[in-house]
């Protein structure tokens, strides 16, 4: 299955939530136990911007990818949303979805790309107090990738433990409950 569509939708909504973040915002406490709002911005940013790009075309991220910090840059959201276009963009190539990336199958890599973007997307919204929004289809296809690999990604500590949530809980509220992160936190 390859995720275009989603991956589009995931990059919109990160691109519209990294504009709404602030300087002083940047020291703020996120979802993510380990990252506060810089940290976890950087993360996105390379991960999704650059490093989504890249993936498609089947080029190394630079060395310093993941210690960059964007922020530092006061155009750093503008700048992030034209290279989420350019990402997509990338995808939008079928062959992008054919054979391997890094060891694994391209759709697998797709879809992994759309859990960053999706849930590091809503950790970012929820620590600058901003809504997160997102299509029905795309928080469908969310839930069932973090149903597939959930499992695999709490052996990897990308994952926490599952939260509760209430019986006919919307999808995106179950891939977050899943992926250990409560749909209802707070700075």
């Amino acid at each position: 299955m390859t995720y275009h569509a989603q991956l589009a939708a995931g990059a919109a909504e990160a691109a519209r939530i990294t504009s709404g973040v602030t300087a002083a915002q940047l020291g703020a406490p996120t979802p993510c136990p380990d990252y506060d709002t810089r940290t976890l911005a950087n993360h996105l940013v390379a991960y999704t911007g650059i490093g989504m790009e890249l993936r498609a075309r089947r080029e190394p991220h630079p060395e310093d990818l993941a210690t960059r910090d964007f922020t530092a840059d006061p155009g750093w959201a503008a700048a992030y949303a034209a290279q989420l276009e350019r990402s997509v963009d990338a995808w939008a190539d079928p062959a992008a979805w054919e054979g391997e990336i890094s060891g694994m199958p391209a759709p697998a890599m797709g879809g992994m790309l759309l859990l960053e973007l999706v849930l590091h997307g809503w950790d970012l919204a929820r620590a600058t107090g901003q809504e997160y929004r997102l299509d029905g289809p795309t928080a469908a296809a969310t839930l069932g990738l973090v149903r597939e690999q959930a499992e695999m990604y709490r052996q990897y500590k990308g994952f926490g433990e599952p939260v509760e949530v209430p019986a006919g809980a919307p999808d995106l509220d179950l891939a977050l409950a899943l992926s250990g992160r409560d749909p209802h936190w707070a700075p």
